[in-house]
């Protein structure tokens, strides 16, 4: 069968689900679906393809006109590699809190990058692209409002997921929300053909803004008015920004989430790791919060239960962050002495 592709748009979907090995609880069977397979090593390559198919479809993005986007990183990587496929030029608006290879990422592969203070966190970044499509008249993605974000989730993740556990059962699927894309469009499918399945939801313990039950406030297009009052900053990066996106507002509306599982920062970045050192599996801090999760879920999960948690993107646009404190850029001092051990390949001692 050939495995010849006409563009690298056509890479992305049918990411593989991996069992775990060594960590998991001797009582279950643990599986991760690694988004980190797709081509711009994220689940939000996904929604990047579908919100510009959607809008070429349907006339909203015109030939050569620029794309704009608010994103965290991950959608902003996803957009600039389509956009760059497809020859759209893209402006990314980002708040300076993100890593710093993101930002490098999307200028890597031809977008520019606008960056907004911290202190106006995703709110800011939202208001800026709203600025800059009034004064440019330039096409808004719109992820956390953007019909086609959940949709292409219900056409090939969750299709995916039912495919690969049909035969064998699922009996939790683990996830977490930055736009809700991922929840809404996956358990769609899952409550229509795996209805048995429970559907394990997942935010940082210091922004539950679920678990609030707090109405978010919105403005008449869906965008976010105001910041959640649940909100507080987290380390999870691409998760729960500091407002319920209308996207996600259908997974609250219709309770899709059987159960909601927070996560805390060190746990997550513990989770991310051991994955690494323990599974070679190289996820970031947000697949480590969903794996935290899945944990949690798997302590009183019946004996012989399988679970599915999503491992969003790949750890490798972390380095800047705190999930790789402590991973020298040099030699420790057992790496030094194995060096030491043997006469070649030393350096001069001062």
């Amino acid at each position: 069968m050939s495995n010849q592709n006409n563009s690298v748009i056509d890479l992305i979907g049918n990411t593989p689900c991996v069992k775990i090995q060594r960590i998991a609880p001797d009582h279950v069977s643990m599986y991760v679906k690694l988004e980190s397979a797709n081509p711009g090593g994220s689940v939000k390559d996904r929604l990047a393809m579908n919100i510009i198919e959607q809008a070429e479809k349907d006339g909203s993005l015109k030939p050569g006109q620029t794309v704009v986007e608010a994103t965290s990183g991950n959608t902003g990587i996803g957009l600039a590699m389509v956009c760059a496929a497809k020859g759209y030029p893209l402006v990314i608006v980002m708040a300076e809190s993100f890593s710093i290879e993101r930002r490098k990422l999307m200028r890597f592969l031809g977008a520019k990058v606008v960056l907004t203070p911290k202190e106006g966190k995703a709110l800011g970044m939202i208001e800026k692209v709203r600025e800059l499509v009034e004064q440019n008249g330039w096409f808004w993605a719109q992820q956390f409002e953007n019909k086609a974000n959940a949709d292409i989730h219900e056409a090939t993740t969750g299709a995916e997921i039912v495919r690969d556990f049909r035969e064998t059962g699922l009996d939790y699927w683990v996830t977490g929300y930055g736009t809700g894309g991922t929840v809404a469009g996956v358990s769609r499918v899952l409550k229509r053909e795996m209805p048995n399945t429970k559907i394990i939801l997942s935010e940082p313990t210091n922004a539950g803004l679920i678990a609030s039950g707090v109405k978010q406030e919105r403005n008449a297009d869906g965008t976010p008015s105001v910041t959640h009052p649940a909100w507080s900053p987290h380390l999870i990066q691409g998760w729960t920004p500091d407002f319920i996106a209308d996207v996600l507002q259908e997974a609250v509306d219709k309770d899709y989430a059987d159960v909601l599982v927070p996560a805390d920062d060190q746990s997550s970045i513990q989770w991310s790791r051991r994955l690494a050192k323990e599974e070679g599996i190289f996820t970031g801090i947000s697949g480590g919060a969903s794996f935290a999760a899945a944990i949690e879920t798997a302590t009183s999960a019946p004996a012989g239960s399988t679970i599915l948690a999503m491992l969003p993107d790949t750890g490798e646009r972390y380095l800047s962050s705190m999930l790789f404190d402590g991973i020298d850029e040099w030699m420790s001092d057992e790496e030094t002495a194995i060096a030491q051990s043997t006469p070649s390949g030393q350096f001069p001692t001062a």
